[in-house]
């Protein structure tokens, strides 16, 4: 059975870095591309990243340039990897795996658990 779980969410200043991490487990991670969205309170969720299966990554515009996604197959982890983070970055987030990339979140069967990003001083 397929599952997901996020983790390294957490409060940070505006213009701090976060790294966040989701372990996947009971399907084929490597051959599997994979997304990050989020959500936050009151908005609907929306794709930030994602990787397919040869590295090939893509973007929201909102974090082109300050967000990274990247994938370690041998450990079966995502990443996502959050600089300048500012207020609007604020939200939960969530990984999940198959394509389209960036596709509508009704695309996807899959998804972990989620966690918090909050961006505040």
């Amino acid at each position: 059975q397929e599952k997901l779980v996020e983790s390294g969410g957490g409060l940070v200043q505006p213009g701090g870095s976060l790294r966040l991490s989701c372990a996947a487990s009971g399907f084929s991670f490597s051959m599997n591309p994979m997304n990050w969205f989020r959500q936050a309170p009151g908005k609907e969720r929306e794709g930030v990243a994602g990787i397919d299966t040869k590295g090939n990554t893509i973007y929201a515009d909102t974090v082109k340039g300050r967000f990274t996604i990247s994938r370690d197959n041998a450990k079966n982890t995502l990443y996502l990897q959050m600089s300048s983070l500012k207020p609007e970055d604020s939200a939960m987030y969530y990984c999940t795996v198959g394509s389209p990339l960036l596709s509508h979140p009704r695309s996807y069967t899959y998804w972990g658990q989620g966690t918090q990003v909050t961006v505040s001083s």
